[in-house]
């Protein structure tokens, strides 16, 4: 384990996790004005030509950019994605759980169900505590192997999140795949879905914090799968999407691929919508767990059949939290 994660792990219940995660950021940005200190003077001078090109980003030893936040764009966040994704353990208390993009295992940690994590290059540093099926490999390879319905022995899918390749098809055919496995009261997550910049929504990467462009699959389930509810809620740093209503019948995502791909694939500079930018439809994560409706949520699992209570109570959950877009805006 290295020192910052060693760090990280013992701050977090003192002080929380977003502010370790700034103090975190302030480091790095320390670590890079100490470099620049002690570079030779043609490096200097080349980053300073840059800066002139670019203002207001701070360049790294290792080449990332940093810009600096604009916290004014939209509301501050009450939860970090891992203080939202560990609630929503506890109010679905879900019987599965599936997660794309491992890392560290810091959110895979917080399972204690039969679990499935993929990652074709996990460093984990967490103590784990699931039943557990790690798979070192691309999620489409991974999906591809039959091995996930193998791992949950005929038990569907409540918890599934989806945080691996941070583009957009990428993400797009992890949701695909994901929800063929979902039970119907299921819940999918998709992490960084709303970038602070055009910077850190751009595909090819070049900054310190990358979410990528994976926010144009909320915009396309939205258009390609009415049916679905899609809830951005505004957590820190880069905001998640809950995507509830799940059908794992549906055929529409797999038959929509190719058409759907040149928007999916759309090149840098990416086109962010205000509402994204300014998460003018996100939720508080603090408000959306203390739905009253998660333990009728659960009931529901073992009943198949009960599909009017099952609408009457998502048509409950889509009216209390999903916000419509301003054609206007």
């Amino acid at each position: 384990m290295t020192l910052r994660n060693t760090v990280r792990k013992g701050l977090s219940p003192v002080i929380g996790a977003r502010r370790v995660d700034r103090l975190v950021d302030a480091e790095a940005s320390a670590r890079a004005s100490l470099a620049r200190w002690i570079a030779p003077k043609e490096r200097q001078a080349e980053e300073g030509a840059a800066a002139d090109t670019h203002p207001g980003y701070e360049v790294l030893p290792n080449g990332y950019r940093i810009y600096p936040d604009d916290d004014t764009l939209f509301p501050a966040s009450s939860l970090t994605r891992h203080e939202f994704l560990s609630g929503l353990h506890e109010v679905l208390q879900p019987r599965t759980y599936l997660e794309i993009g491992v890392a560290d295992g810091s959110s895979l940690t917080l399972s204690r169900v039969r679990s499935i994590g993929v990652d074709p290059a996990f460093h984990i540093t967490t103590p784990l505590h699931a039943d557990l099926l790690l798979a070192r490999e691309t999620s489409d390879d991974f999906f591809a192997s039959g091995r996930a319905e193998e791992h949950l022995a005929g038990t569907p899918l409540d918890l599934g999140f989806i945080d691996g390749m941070h583009l957009a098809e990428f993400a797009y055919r992890d949701f695909l795949n994901v929800e063929r496995l979902m039970s119907p009261t299921g819940i999918v997550v998709f992490d960084d879905m709303m970038p602070r910049s055009v910077h850190e929504a751009a595909r090819d990467r070049y900054t310190l914090h990358w979410a990528g462009d994976v926010f144009k699959v909320a915009e396309v389930l939205r258009a390609e799968r009415p049916d679905l509810i899609v809830i951005p809620v505004n957590t820190f740093p880069t905001g998640v999407v809950l995507v509830a209503r799940v059908d794992p019948s549906s055929t529409v995502l797999s038959e929509r691929y190719d058409a759907v791909l040149p928007a999916l694939e759309a090149p840098d500079p990416q086109v962010l919508p205000e509402h994204v930018l300014r998460r003018t439809l996100a939720v508080d994560g603090e408000d959306l767990l203390a739905w009253d409706g998660w333990e009728a949520l659960r009931g529901l699992r073992n009943r198949p059949r009960a599909l009017a209570e099952r609408r009457k109570l998502f048509a409950s959950l889509a009216a209390a939290f999903v916000r419509e877009a301003d054609p206007s805006a």
